[in-house]
């Protein structure tokens, strides 16, 4: 059982420190931008976030042309509420808001890949994902 209670928002009234300690608690690199990862956020086609009280635990954000394509860049929840269905809930949001789309895209690794298969992800074909990337952390 759930021993929190957490609230869903589409606020994108977001405190940079709180965003910035969410992604240090997942030790996320753009953590060490954090004026620019809060304009990113803020910018987003969608935005959802998870809050404790004031405590904000989890946001999944995804950028789209609005009619075909949607890519899910971030999905994050603090340490210690995960495994309490978080993240699951903020990736439903996003996917029935999304829904009809050609296409929904993600990059996953790590334990993250089995998350995203439980929400109904699957490889690409023969794809390769591929970058330029500035961070470190994966």
């Amino acid at each position: 059982m759930n021993e929190y209670i957490i609230k869903y928002s589409e606020t994108r009234d977001l405190p940079v420190d709180a965003v910035v300690a969410l992604y240090r608690a997942n030790a996320w690199s753009s953590a060490d931008k954090p004026e620019l990862l809060h304009r990113a956020l803020v910018a987003s086609h969608s935005l959802f976030t998870a809050w404790d009280g004031e405590t904000l635990v989890g946001l999944g954000n995804a950028i789209s042309d609005g009619c075909l394509v949607v890519y899910y860049p971030h999905l994050l929840v603090l340490p210690k509420y995960q495994g309490q269905g978080i993240g699951t809930r903020l990736m439903q949001m996003l996917l029935t808001r999304y829904q009809g789309f050609h296409q929904h895209m993600l990059v996953a690794d790590g334990r993250a890949i089995d998350f995203y298969r439980k929400c109904g992800f699957e490889r690409a074909g023969n794809t390769e994902a591929m970058w330029i990337y500035a961070g470190k952390d994966h």
